[in-house]
């Protein structure tokens, strides 16, 4: 039996946006499962005729906000500037509290960037308690996740092309 939220697969208002632009920023830490967020959210992505697609790669997910932040600092007003920004990680909870205090700091930071950017950022960072949980969510049990950031991204596009047209 699937658990995972069916809503976030609707893609109910997600028209013509060939001419958006998404970059996903992933993280190196994990990579065996932050490589198959990327390549889900690259398919289907590839499924809504996106080609306008970039990634780039980062040490660990503590890192995430501050390449997000650059990233935009280094495109806005340029032919590169995106639509959205997905970062990609994958922390797995260990003996010690580290786990902890990376999970609130990349959830914070990322957070902080949906409210200061005007392009939204999605957070593609699974925080499970072991490699059983991460793959549930790469297709299992829970959806792929890198599928479903997908389709927030096109749909946080749509959303913020509509504000723009209702002005």
């Amino acid at each position: 039996m699937s658990i995972h939220n069916q809503s976030v697969l609707n893609d109910a208002g997600i028209l013509q946006l060939e001419s958006a632009s998404v970059v996903m920023i992933y993280t190196e830490w994990n990579d065996f499962v932050t490589n198959e967020l990327v390549a889900g959210c690259e398919r289907t992505l590839a499924g809504y005729n996106i080609k306008k697609t970039s990634k780039y790669q980062v040490p660990g997910a503590f890192e995430l906000p501050f390449a997000v932040k650059q990233l935009w600092e280094n495109t806005r007003g340029t032919a590169d500037q995106p639509s959205a920004i997905i970062a990609f990680g994958c922390v797995i909870r260990g003996a010690t509290p580290h786990f902890d205090y990376v999970c609130k700091a990349v959830t914070d930071g990322i957070l902080q960037l949906n409210l200061e950017l005007p392009v939204p950022v999605i957070f593609g960072v699974l925080t499970v308690d072991n490699m059983e949980q991460a793959q549930e969510r790469l297709g299992g049990e829970h959806g792929h996740k890198g599928d479903e950031a997908a389709i927030t991204a096109l749909k946080m596009i749509a959303y913020q092309r509509q504000l723009a047209t209702n002005r």
